[in-house]
């Protein structure tokens, strides 16, 4: 960019944050968007290299820096380089069920279950 400013909700959107740029402006005049610790509402609001910005994005909170601005929506390890991931480290909640990725329980283990959790078969 020539002039070294670019709307935040673009950028959001050209750092493949959120996949429409109406999206992201959504969030940012919802008001859901820091700069510098400074929440803004309005989409056109112009970042300059060096901002951080912080947001929700899912459960997690995002703290990006911002390292350079993109003139386009490129792939994926392209607008990878455009910013500096500082979110804390989520970590898994223990709690939540943890799928190991066989999908859904056969007829037999079903019966196992059942055998466990004390119900007849009947």
């Amino acid at each position: 960019m020539t002039s070294g400013k670019l709307r935040v909700d673009k950028w959001l959107w050209h750092a493949r944050f959120f996949k429409t740029r109406t999206l992201a402006a959504k969030i940012v005049s919802g008001g859901h968007v820091r700069v510098n610790s400074d929440k803004i509402s309005k989409p056109a609001y112009s970042i300059v290299v060096g901002d951080v910005l912080t947001f929700a994005q899912g459960n997690h909170i995002r703290v990006i820096e911002v390292l350079a601005l993109g003139e386009r929506r490129g792939p994926a390890p392209e607008a990878q380089t455009l910013y500096l991931d500082k979110s804390p480290i989520q970590e898994k909640d223990p709690s939540q069920p943890k799928s190991e990725g066989k999908g859904r329980p056969t007829k037999k283990d079903r019966r196992n279950l059942d055998l466990i959790r004390g119900q007849s078969l009947e």
